[in-house]
């Protein structure tokens, strides 16, 4: 084929192919207690990959972790958990990088009933897409989450949200809030990402 005959073809283009669906019991089977770096969520039977708390990431768990002992919530029993399951619908199971549970939340969780934790963080990742982060913030509000707060390690802010159209950002000595979860639970950006 002569030079001008390749630049003059065509060049294929792969079709998507329409992603695999599977059973929840299927993702938990599989999914489940996978240890490869990675998170693993459920949504409407497709199973969704990316980024997951890694080791670096695990410094704003612990500052975070300082913070929530500090609060009522922890006095009255509450925890944060780290990439725990919660159903945020019947087709949809997420595994919120950090979640707080209320005392009264963690005997049913250990009988196997969901919980919908009042407050989520997620530590958002360069490859991140921005409609999924939308997508999934709308979701956990629907869920019936209070707050969501967006970690952006790079930029050092954090979006603070109390529904999809409230939102704080916070930057330097804005203070990020847990209200209306958890009250007394804040912090300023700067002393998160010190």
């Amino acid at each position: 084929m002569s030079a001008a005959a390749a630049i003059a073809s065509p060049k294929s283009r792969k079709v998507p192919r329409e992603p695999k669906r599977i059973s929840k019991g299927h993702f938990l089977r599989y999914y489940s207690n996978r240890e490869d770096g990675y998170k693993y969520e459920w949504n409407e039977g497709i199973v969704e990959k990316g980024e997951g708390m890694n080791q670096r990431n695990s410094v704003f768990y612990l500052r975070l972790l300082h913070a929530f002992l500090k609060t009522k919530a922890f006095c009255e029993g509450g925890t944060l958990i780290m990439l725990t399951d919660m159903d945020t619908s019947p087709v949809q199971l997420r595994r919120p990088d950090i979640a707080y549970y209320a005392a009264a939340h963690l005997p049913k969780m250990w009988a196997g009933e969901n919980q919908v934790a009042p407050w989520v963080c997620e530590v958002i990742s360069p490859t991140d897409r921005a409609e999924d982060i939308n997508a999934k913030l709308v979701e956990y509000f629907n869920a019936g989450v209070q707050v969501v707060w967006h970690i952006f390690p790079h930029s050092q802010k954090v979006d603070v949200y109390t529904s999809p159209e409230q939102v704080t950002i916070c930057r330097g000595k804005t203070v990020c809030s847990g209200a209306p979860a958890m009250p007394d639970f804040q912090m300023s950006a700067e002393e998160l990402f010190a």
